[in-house]
């Protein structure tokens, strides 16, 4: 069993623990479930930096990343810096997340926020909404081309974007649907955890042009998105480089500033 096989073992049993405590009514009357959807796809279309920075304490290739720092802090440290949007990872097990981190960078922040999780089921996209976020991430690895279809549709109704992540050429092609705002290339790659932009090079001229094209991972220098930036992406998900330092909102200020100069 993969690593991944095991999150969404956990993950499924997760989901149907949340469902007995909170009602799916329950979430739709949460004060933020009627908040207007503030859109990832369109500021990184109209975006030249197309940064997503992400809140991140730990992950299973790296153990603790930084557990000293507060969502708060960060977000609103990301959000001064012009980032186009935050992830915030939810998982509690495997990356130390939880939903409250999604509310306070929420509370914290105007800017487009992305619940980062291991979706399997329409419910959790009823707490994405309810707990704030914009946008929500469908991982091509662990779902198939009905449960992306329905999951993606269903979000669209909610007015929430969809990034869905792949992985490789086939996970690309049982994906490409209408109910997409972004797709997502990750490059890392999930059996051997080793990194390498080259699969979104590899992938972009297979992405149509009606979504926005997101290269994720490893991505740590002004060099390697000015290179993306050539094969059409426009988005950029940027985790570990910002959050390993100290402060990872002046981390982002500085790199941001190199990128545009």
């Amino acid at each position: 069993m993969n690593i991944l096989d095991k999150i969404i073992a956990d993950k499924q049993q997760e989901v149907s623990l949340r469902k007995s405590i909170i009602p799916v009514h329950q979430l739709e009357n949460s004060v933020l479930f009627e908040r207007k959807e503030n859109s990832l796809a369109t500021a990184l279309r109209n975006s030249n930096t197309g940064i997503i920075a992400e809140h991140k304490r730990r992950s299973p290739s790296k153990a603790v990343i930084n557990q000293k720092v507060s969502v708060q802090d960060v977000a609103t440290g990301y959000e001064n810096a012009g980032v186009c949007g935050m992830s915030v990872l939810t998982d509690g097990k495997y990356f130390g997340g939880s939903m409250d981190d999604l509310l306070l960078a929420r509370a914290s922040v105007q800017m487009p926020l992305l619940r980062k999780e291991f979706i399997i089921d329409e419910y959790q996209l009823l707490e994405a909404k309810a707990y704030g976020a914009d946008v929500i991430l469908l991982i091509a690895a662990v779902l198939t081309k009905e449960q992306i279809k329905s999951l993606s549709q269903f979000a669209k109704s909610l007015s929430l974007d969809v990034l869905l992540e792949v992985h490789n050429e086939e996970e690309l092609q049982k994906s490409i649907m209408p109910s997409l705002d972004m797709l997502g290339v990750n490059n890392r790659n999930l059996k051997t955890f080793e990194v390498s932009t080259d699969i979104s090079k590899q992938l972009s001229e297979q992405i149509p042009d009606d979504f926005v094209k997101v290269s994720e991972s490893g991505i740590s220098s002004i060099e390697a998105i000015q290179d993306l930036q050539q094969y059409g992406y426009k988005g950029f998900l940027i985790g570990e480089n910002f959050m390993k330092t100290e402060n990872p909102g002046s981390s982002a200020i500085d790199f941001i500033k190199n990128l545009s100069s």
